[in-house]
């Protein structure tokens, strides 16, 4: 059987039906509805087998239209979407009626946006993240500034049952090209096996087109050394990633990051990892 490709990290949203907070006119390029119809002919030109949708507002408005589309497109293959962790109570009765949909597979809380980053420590917070547990869903954590990123281990030894995903790598310092505090924070947090991460959005984290493998391998060859390849998972960040690149363009440049890696790798970033990790 040929090894599936995944996209492990895409956006969708609606500016007529939906509310993005975050999303302005000066948003530039973003500014503007991305629908399925927008994507689907890139996934095949790609050879993209699916993808998972991840939650581009703090509604369950957003996390319900994503499962519609998951609905009506098969290549949608998992949805990541929006609980309020912080009122665990409320979290768990929405949890128990969004596990009946067969491709939710989890949770993503952007924490970067509360003005306490240790918010994710707090017993509330902690409360929502068991409930996720106890369902088997995933959290996905957007690590901005390196307080975030110190917090994983942390979760990661309290909650042992909770699957963690990092987006885009932990935000490395990509754009002044050093590794220091990143690479030692996420080799701490490789540290624990529930621990899982995203190969995605590095094109934007630079905020340049011009990027070359060779800017992105001292990042992504020091999480493969210390994740391994059966850890991590290329998204394409589509389409927060035309800020910097198009879809074609970011998996230009991880492919090309990769080919020095044995086939078992590049298939298991690429795609298996996500495969198992959100159970597709």
């Amino acid at each position: 059987m040929a090894a599936r490709r995944i996209d492990a990290h895409q956006h969708f949203w609606n500016l007529e039906t939906g509310e993005y907070p975050w999303l302005a006119p000066d948003a530039g390029v973003l500014y503007r509805t991305f629908e399925p119809s927008d994507l689907e002919p890139r996934l095949q030109a790609a050879g993209i087998d699916g993808t998972v949708l991840v939650q581009s507002a703090s509604s369950s408005a957003d996390t319900n239209a994503m499962l519609r589309q998951a609905d009506c497109h098969p290549w949608i293959a998992a949805v990541i979407g929006w609980v309020p962790l912080h009122q665990p109570a409320e979290a768990s009765r929405l949890l128990d009626e969004l596990v009946q949909h067969p491709k939710f597979r989890g949770v993503r809380y952007p924490m970067h946006a509360e003005p306490d980053p240790d918010w994710v420590q707090q017993p509330e917070v902690l409360d929502g993240l068991r409930a996720l547990a106890d369902r088997q869903l995933v959290f996905e954590l957007i690590t901005e500034v390196p307080r975030h990123l110190q917090h994983v281990p942390l979760l990661a030894e309290k909650l042992p049952n909770l699957t963690l995903v990092i987006d885009h790598l932990g935000n490395p310092p990509i754009a002044t090209g050093t590794l220091e505090p990143w690479a030692s924070q996420i080799a701490a947090a490789s540290l624990y096996p529930n621990v899982f991460a995203k190969v995605s959005g590095l094109m934007t984290i630079a905020r340049r087109a011009d990027l070359a493998p060779s800017d992105l391998a001292p990042y992504i060859d020091h999480a493969l050394t210390c994740f391994g390849a059966d850890r991590l998972m290329f998204g394409s960040d589509w389409p927060v990633c035309l800020q910097a690149c198009d879809f074609e363009g970011v998996l230009a440049v991880v492919r090309s990051v990769l080919a020095g890696h044995t086939e078992d790798e590049i298939d298991a970033v690429l795609g298996e990892t996500a495969v198992r990790v959100y159970n597709l």
